[in-house]
């Protein structure tokens, strides 16, 4: 490479800190590099065959990430979340354009804070106990990876493909994040707990601890109504996160 050519890059914080990373990993460390959007991330955009399987945004974050010697498949789904935000911010500025309830709004994407980790997770392991308070079965439980995500959204394809009316997102997705059940870490009494014995309470009450645990971004904004009523809104990613050019 000529050594006249250079390129910017910015140190992005990770919501986990890197605690739930081996100590080894690059991630430990708790922050990623990345660099700026250049004429080829722009080719990713565009590019239909990433487009048709649906992989466009990980091919990009995968370009512009600098930091080396880690597998994008471990990243922690809060921690790429932060990444993504990120590279929009690096790429096209801090200001995204959303259209709700027919009203352009304009969001500031550099106020989207890191969520407060949680003080039950220790350095290096991405393991947690839960009693679930109804039937005082104690699971353990992960958290999802890029990898878990990909495995969860193919599964549920699959599923698709066999029955168009399949609607078990849910279970199919605490089929990956528990990885045990009153001592026993089998994949198959792990599905068969999940699918016949976790009462609806248990599985909610999991769920909202994962979801308080888990390191994140907050993606929200604040949408105020012509009567000065408030509504948390999630932040909605489409093609012009990326390509804000697009929009009409």
């Amino acid at each position: 490479m000529n050594p006249n050519f250079k390129i910017p890059t910015e140190t992005v914080e990770l919501p986990s800190k890197g605690l739930l990373y081996p100590k080894d990993s690059p991630l430990a460390s708790g922050t990623i590099e990345m660099k700026y959007m250049t004429a080829k991330e722009e080719d990713i955009l565009s590019n239909t065959n990433y487009m048709r399987k649906g992989i466009v945004l990980d091919k990009l974050m995968q370009s512009l990430i600098v930091t080396e010697n880690f597998d994008y498949n471990n990243l922690l789904i809060g921690d790429k979340n932060a990444i993504m935000i990120a590279a929009r911010v690096l790429s096209y500025g801090k200001d995204y354009t959303v259209n709700y309830l027919g009203e352009d709004i304009v969001v500031d994407l550099s106020k989207f804070d890191n969520k407060e980790i949680d003080p039950i997770i220790e350095e290096g392991k991405n393991e947690f106990e839960f009693k679930l308070p109804k039937t005082d079965n104690l699971v353990k439980f992960k958290l999802l990876t890029h990898k878990d995500q990909k495995n969860i959204d193919s599964e549920l394809a699959g599923l698709k493909k066999l029955n168009k009316d399949d609607s078990s997102g849910s279970t199919t997705r605490l089929k990956y994040l528990i990885t045990g059940v009153n001592g026993t870490t089998e994949q198959k009494d792990i599905r068969e707990f999940v699918d016949k014995y976790l009462l609806a309470s248990d599985a909610r009450a999991l769920r909202s601890f994962y979801a308080k645990i888990q390191p994140d971004v907050n993606m929200t904004f604040t949408y105020t109504d012509e009567e000065g009523g408030e509504e948390e809104v999630d932040l909605p990613i489409g093609l012009d996160f990326f390509w804000p050019d697009t929009r009409t």
